[in-house]
């Protein structure tokens, strides 16, 4: 009897973590896809050439349009950081169990660690492209460094504290303290990096 319950149980164990582990993923998908679904409700495309409506659609505003290239390059890196940083995770049965972090190169057992930097490397590419394709909705017309680090600082902050508080909802991680820094400090680093940029390509105006 007391078998037969262990196997129970762990059938039962093996499913729920089955579907437990793609739940984010499946339910980014199924929003992309609806959204797909709308769009091609609105515009009556048939069934015979939905693919053919959705890629030629997809190809000809990627080609007309830089707002659209530069959404879509912004789009593509914040999944790739939700797939790294959730989506992609196994589940972490303490998620608050070291919620300071790591704040050196070295783990408490010694062991060398680059997590610090790769966090702080990751969302400074992050903020440049997400100034980079919301300039006029985040930033307007008035370009000022100290507009642009904040600005960016408290985006890039809300999008990291999303992304930790997700991994303790989810079991997909721990939530540390010290990730929520490195990203934010990264995406501070990044937001100065996309003002440099910026004022070299309209030097003069």
């Amino acid at each position: 009897m007391d078998k037969a319950n262990d196997i129970i149980t762990n059938i039962i164990k093996e499913v729920l973590t089955a579907l437990y582990q793609p739940f984010g993923a499946a339910v980014l998908m199924a929003f992309v896809s609806m959204f797909v679904f709308l769009y091609a409700r609105e515009h009556g495309w048939k069934k015979g050439s939905l693919i053919k409506n959705i890629f030629g659609t997809w190809f000809r505003n990627f080609k007309e349009s830089s707002t659209f290239r530069r959404a879509f390059l912004l789009v593509f890196y914040s999944t790739m950081i939700l797939f790294r940083t959730i989506l992609n995770r196994d589940i972490w049965f303490d998620p608050l169990g070291d919620i300071m972090g790591n704040w050196g190169l070295h783990n408490a057992d010694g062991t060398l660690s680059t997590e610090p930097i790769e966090n702080f490397m990751l969302f400074m590419p992050f903020a440049v492209l997400l100034l980079w394709a919301f300039k006029d909705e985040i930033l307007g017309s008035d370009v000022r460094l100290g507009k642009v680090i904040w600005k960016s600082t408290v985006a890039v902050g809300i999008f990291s504290f999303g992304i930790e508080f997700s991994q303790v909802l989810f079991h997909l991680g721990t939530f540390q303290i010290s990730d929520l820094v490195y990203n934010t400090l990264g995406g501070t680093v990044g937001s100065a990096v996309y003002y440099v940029i910026y004022r070299v390509r309209h030097k003069g105006e």
